[in-house]
């Protein structure tokens, strides 16, 4: 399974993910939600999911580290400011809040099982490589974030 760490960049994986919530959406029973209180949580999701993804990439930016998700050991520096305080893995987050937007925009109870797929699968195959990367680079202090900051929220 080592095979497939670090090789699927994580907006490709949320793009599959979401055409499969699209296709198990089709053909599972719907719930019924007024089409306004619909929008409302599925536009308030995405713009949380938003905001914490460009949160994450603009203290990359700030750090001039790599936002290079398939090459971790690339990292120059150990991101912990701003919204790197409140998550380890703030851009992950952001996809996942995307992915709640698009099942509750669906209107599909059944399609809330992509954002949990995504999760186990970015946890797993994306974020256990890269904190593996992270304490080989950065040693004693990624491993005091570690203790200080939760991997989601």
């Amino acid at each position: 399974m080592e095979s497939l760490e670090t090789k699927i960049p994580p907006p490709i994986l949320t793009a599959a993910v979401a055409l499969a919530m699209w296709g198990v959406s089709r053909y599972t029973p719907l719930f019924e939600i007024s089409s306004f209180l619909r929008g409302v949580i599925s536009a308030v999701a995405l713009l949380t999911g938003i905001g914490f993804s460009a949160a994450g990439l603009l203290e990359f930016r700030r750090a001039q580290t790599t936002v290079n998700p398939l090459r971790p050991e690339q990292a120059s520096s150990l991101v912990d400011s701003g919204v790197y305080r409140m998550t380890r893995n703030p851009m992950y987050v952001g996809l996942c809040f995307v992915l709640v937007a698009w099942a509750v925009f669906l209107s599909s109870g059944w399609a809330l099982l992509g954002p949990l797929v995504f999760m186990l699968y970015i946890g797993r195959f994306q974020i256990a490589p890269e904190e593996r990367a992270l304490k080989a680079r950065f040693g004693d202090a990624y491993a005091d974030y570690q203790s200080r900051v939760r991997r989601w929220l």
